[in-house]
């Protein structure tokens, strides 16, 4: 019976569910999708580059699509070293120094103040806490506008207006709701049974903010650190109200250099004035990119 029972098998083929085919439709649909989205974004930087190696009587023939017949850096020398701001003429280099003045101090000090301000709210209940906590939540939705006279009046008052310190104050206090909204959901996502041990062997707040909390808070750490470099070094408003012309950011200095109004337009000189100025913020994403996601699915946006 045995023998006949594995001969009728034999005879039947192989059992089980059918391996999908690699071209099926709906296979087909989520990459279509994904190759027409994927070449939405990459074809402005595509004509971003190329423009940008190219020389003015090449780009006045019209073809903004074909690669550069002659490659030239000299926009890309003239953009760092050599463009008009006004009536300064030595590029966005000013600038680039002046942004990793200002986002080395605001990124530290806001994620170093916001982490013990998530740990405080997730495991150590003081009076008040709801409604500092309350407080925050409202602080990280009002819109920016809404801030910038009250925050011109403040920076007056203490001397810092127009320079680089008011201008790391203002960055470091306006990132200060979202990122302790995110490490204190980070840590109430971690277990408790670590904090309560933590305090039957006698360790008080800040051992175990440091021997605990800390080495566990790398991945959110991570996502503060995107979320704050990018922001700040995107930023466009605050850096033009808050600084002078000597202490302007990049992408302030961006901007006068792309709606300058003397002389002939230099749209290589501008296409790669602006990859200079988004360089950083994309080395961050594709350096950091997997880390960001693995921050926010370890608990970032849990409540």
């Amino acid at each position: 019976m045995a023998e006949a029972a594995i001969h009728t098998s034999a005879l039947q083929g192989p059992q089980g569910r059918r391996p999908k085919s690699l071209l099926s439709p709906r296979r087909i649909v989520i990459y279509g999708l994904l190759l027409v989205a994927a070449f939405y974004y990459i074809l402005p930087l595509y004509v971003m580059i190329v423009t940008s190696l190219k020389g003015m009587p090449e780009i006045r023939l019209g073809n903004i699509f074909s690669p550069p017949v002659e490659v030239t850096f000299e926009p890309w020398v003239k953009a760092w070293s050599q463009a008009c701001t006004g009536l300064n003429c030595d590029g966005l280099s000013r600038g680039f120094w002046n942004t990793v003045i200002i986002t080395v101090p605001s990124v530290l000090v806001s994620i170093a103040v916001a982490s013990v301000n998530g740990y405080a709210l997730s495991n150590w209940r003081f009076r008040g806490s709801d409604l500092f906590f309350t407080i925050l939540i409202i602080g990280a939705f009002i819109p920016y506008q809404v801030m910038l006279y009250p925050m011109v009046i403040i920076l007056r008052t203490m001397g810092l207006y127009g320079s680089l310190s008011g201008l790391i104050v203002v960055h470091t206090v306006f990132g200060m709701p979202i990122l302790t909204l995110l490490f204190r959901n980070y840590f109430t996502a971690l277990p408790a049974e670590l904090f309560k041990a933590a305090r039957v062997d006698g360790a008080g707040f800040w051992g175990i903010y440091f021997h605990i909390m800390l080495p566990m808070a790398v991945p959110i750490m991570v996502v503060a650190m995107i979320l704050q470099v990018t922001g700040i070094w995107n930023d466009f408003l605050f850096g033009v109200v808050f600084t002078k012309p000597d202490y302007y950011p990049m992408t302030v200095q961006l901007n006068n250099i792309v709606n300058s109004v003397q002389g002939v337009k230099e749209y290589n000189v501008n296409m790669a004035a602006t990859i200079l100025t988004g360089a950083v913020p994309l080395a961050v994403y594709f350096l950091s990119g997997r880390y960001f996601v693995r921050g926010i699915a370890a608990g970032a946006v849990k409540g």
